[in-house]
């Protein structure tokens, strides 16, 4: 191959043996084909792309310093998209366009909120995160004319300093970050917490090795689970018994427990799993507006896609 242009996209990322036999083609110009003993010549121009600092990645050892040196020959830095601003709303118009073109649709439009709200986001993807968004839009979107409130769902949630939050003012919240399923998640935890401590004192309650007439207690408790009389068991914990003399024993402390907590011990574990829970909300929610997915899924707070992928994955009728 001579007089050709190869393009290199991501070099930051090839592998250390990899980038030994990059380095030896582009020092020698000779390669060898895969199943083929022929070596033959090469002529050509190489550009490479790459996101990371390649300085750092040899100071780390990640990526080979002579072979940094042979490519950077005409080096070119172009700036993250959220360091020029400028460009962002002029490269959405046209990924935008060329999206409504491969799709035979309209162009959609951005009010002057939700431009601001596009030049304001910080744009970690960079610009292959912009060309989603557009494409994203241009698909699922009903109205050509795109308003702040509309393109906030599309992106992810953000604080000042750049980096991912559950929930956000201005922002609404993500797909992979819903906050209402971290917070049923949370209460779940907390419930099995609960649950553990009062297995944690029955245990204690029951040791006849730790609680003084613990026989007279589960006899008790027998009892009132066939009589079904809902009084609370008083139960004396025994103190310490003397270890040598001048010794003070622990004075006991009365404990009460009522056949109650037991049954909800025993009943707790039925809605502890966060998935029925989901599925419940989602058909409550299909319900209540009548199969319709769009008001179904803003009463959820999650968006639309989103809730088509969670009625495929819990087989849910509408």
């Amino acid at each position: 191959m001579n007089g050709g242009t190869i393009f290199l996209d991501e070099i930051g990322e090839l592998p250390l043996g990899t980038q030994a036999r990059l380095l030896r083609v582009l020092e020698t110009g000779e390669f060898i084909r895969v199943g083929s003993s022929k070596t033959q010549k090469t002529d050509v121009r190489v550009i490479a792309a790459t996101n990371k600092d390649l300085l750092q990645q040899v100071q780390s050892g990640k990526f080979r310093e002579d072979l940094y040196y042979r490519l950077s020959t005409v080096p070119i830095r172009v700036p993250a998209l959220h360091d020029r601003p400028e460009d962002i709303h002029l490269l959405f118009r046209k990924f935008a366009a060329d999206f409504a073109n491969k799709y035979k649709t309209a162009s959609v439009q951005l009010d002057d909120e939700a431009k601001q709200l596009l030049i304001n986001y910080p744009w970690p993807g960079n610009v292959r995160e912009l060309k989603n968004i557009a494409e994203q839009i241009s698909v699922l979107s009903q109205d050509k004319l795109i308003t702040a409130k509309v393109l906030s769902k599309f992106l992810q949630p953000y604080s000042n300093n750049r980096l991912p939050v559950l929930a956000s003012n201005n922002v609404s919240n993500h797909e992979f970050a819903n906050e209402r399923e971290i917070l049923y998640k949370l209460f779940f935890d907390m419930k099995k917490d609960v649950t553990e401590l009062k297995r944690m004192f029955l245990d204690v309650v029951q040791n006849p090795g730790m609680v003084q007439h613990s026989q007279s207690f589960l006899n008790d408790l027998k009892e009132l689970k066939q009589t079904d009389v809902m009084q609370p068991v008083i139960v004396q914990p025994s103190g310490l018994q003397n270890q040598s003399a001048g010794s003070i024993s622990q004075p006991s402390v009365p404990m009460t427990i009522g056949l109650n907590d037991i049954q909800e011990h025993e009943e707790v574990d039925e809605s502890l799993n966060i998935i029925d829970k989901e599925k419940e909300l989602i058909i409550k929610a299909l319900k209540k507006h009548k199969g319709k997915r769009k008001d179904a899924a803003l009463d959820l707070g999650i968006s639309e896609r989103t809730l088509y992928r969670k009625l495929k994955e819990y087989d849910i009728e509408e």
